[in-house]
């Protein structure tokens, strides 16, 4: 399960638990190794433990430099799968929902390893998949917004109703095109909520890669650490989440 600790992919995990095909061995996330955080979410590494913890889990981490570049990415990905092979793992499990150049990258890179791709929530109607993430209990704050479609008011908020109906329209409710990502403290196949302080909301800039669509770096730094700004920067606002005990 390639598990980024937000809502698509605590969604598609549920549906994957569920799926009499499918046997969840491990979750897989990306990592910053020099900042230890989430890769562009911004989360404490601890929150992440948090969360494969309370699902019962091992959590296989991904581990990449500040900003590596595709053939850097690509080749570590390659490195940690490996393992997993090894184990007797065939397939890999997505939370995207409708970014077609997206899933046709990942299955031409996990072909290439004789791998397949799972996409349970695959087309499935933004609203639809917003009602079910409500109903069935799942909780998570927003750790994350991309200036160019939301301000540093969203960033921090719970993921609720109310969030939902303040979306500037154009903006994707679900945050498909990176607007917005979240961290899951609660879940139905937590054995536990996970509880957490906000801490400061910090404006973070990257230089945006030039043959990439992807509105997000591919790791975020530390979130006290401000680049310099550049004419093809991309601005996004961070909440700094600590594990309460």
């Amino acid at each position: 399960m390639n598990w980024s600790g937000g809502k698509d992919s605590a969604l598609a995990l549920y549906h994957a638990l569920r799926d009499p095909q499918l046997h969840v061995k491990a979750l897989l996330t990306s990592v910053n190794t020099h900042f230890q955080r989430v890769s562009m979410h911004g989360v404490r590494l601890e929150l992440l433990e948090a969360q494969a913890q309370r699902i019962g889990l091992p959590l296989t981490r991904l581990e990449l430099p500040e900003m590596p570049d595709m053939a850097e990415y690509e080749a570590q990905m390659r490195a940690t799968l490996a393992p997993l092979q090894a184990q007797g793992i065939t397939h890999s499990v997505f939370g995207d929902i409708y970014l077609e150049d997206l899933r046709q990258y990942r299955e031409q890179q996990l072909a290439r390893v004789g791998m397949q791709a799972v996409f349970p929530l695959w087309q499935r109607p933004n609203a639809e998949l917003l009602r079910e993430y409500l109903a069935l209990g799942f909780r998570a704050v927003v750790v994350c917004v991309n200036d160019q479609y939301l301000d540093q008011s969203f960033c921090g908020r719970l993921l609720d109703e109310e969030f939902l109906r303040d979306l500037p329209a154009g903006v994707d409710s679900c945050g498909e095109n990176g607007e917005y990502h979240s961290f899951v403290f609660d879940a139905p196949y937590f054995s536990r909520p996970i509880p957490f302080e906000r801490g400061e909301l910090v404006h973070r800039t990257y230089q945006a890669p030039a043959s990439s669509q992807n509105t997000c770096p591919p790791a975020n730094a530390d979130a006290a650490t401000e680049p310099a700004p550049n004419p093809f920067a991309a601005g996004f606002w961070y909440c700094d989440l600590h594990l309460a005990w």
